[in-house]
């Protein structure tokens, strides 16, 4: 059974899935019928951070250039760009091996960001049903979905979920922010 999300609200992933090892994180949105003059193309960018919130390193940045993380199991791995987000079902995702991923990572953020928003004149208003959802690779269930429910009227980026550790447990935080700047805003923050 699936537990929905709400923002800000957070979770432990050993009480509500004691047996994740591997997660599938599907994102997935529809862009609403404007003409913008260009095509949509949303992407997924993660962040992996250390205890000081910071990029661990430039390489612990994974986007549609760098594909996995620099860890030699490579734990984290960006499933490549779509770059339309036509269709049913997740648009871009990520498999996050929580095994393996290096004790020097504190915490893994999950961010959308529209390429060439300013450009393209785009923002995150002209896009509904935005969700993130973590699957277990194992069982192929679907163990957390957090909705985008905000209206982002002038932002160009959004964490949607960080994954962090406490207590020696990983934990889900649905974060759900927006940030006008779009991916340099993001970079800016976490470098």
């Amino acid at each position: 059974m699936t537990i929905s999300l709400k923002k800000g609200e957070r979770i432990s992933l050993a009480k509500v899935a004691p047996s994740l090892v591997a997660g599938f994180i599907g994102l997935g949105w529809d862009v609403n019928v404007t003409d913008t003059g260009g095509d949509f193309d949303l992407d997924v960018s993660v962040f992996l951070l250390g205890d000081n919130d910071k990029l661990v390193s430039d390489k612990h940045f994974i986007f549609y250039n760098n594909l996995v993380s620099p860890d030699s199991d490579q734990s984290v791995k960006l499933l490549g760009d779509n770059r339309t987000g036509e269709g049913e079902g997740d648009d871009e995702g990520l498999i996050v091996d929580l095994r393996k991923v290096p004790v020097d990572v504190a915490k893994i953020v999950v961010t959308v960001t529209i390429y060439e928003a300013d450009k393209r004149k785009q923002n995150f208003g002209q896009v509904s049903n935005a969700y993130i959802r973590l699957v277990d690779v194992q069982t192929k269930e679907e163990v957390l979905r957090y909705d985008l429910t905000e209206d982002f009227s002038v932002e160009t980026a959004v964490i949607m979920a960080e994954l962090y550790r406490k207590d020696g447990e990983w934990r889900l935080n649905a974060v759900g922010s927006g940030f006008q700047g779009g991916l340099q805003a993001l970079l800016d923050r976490y470098n």
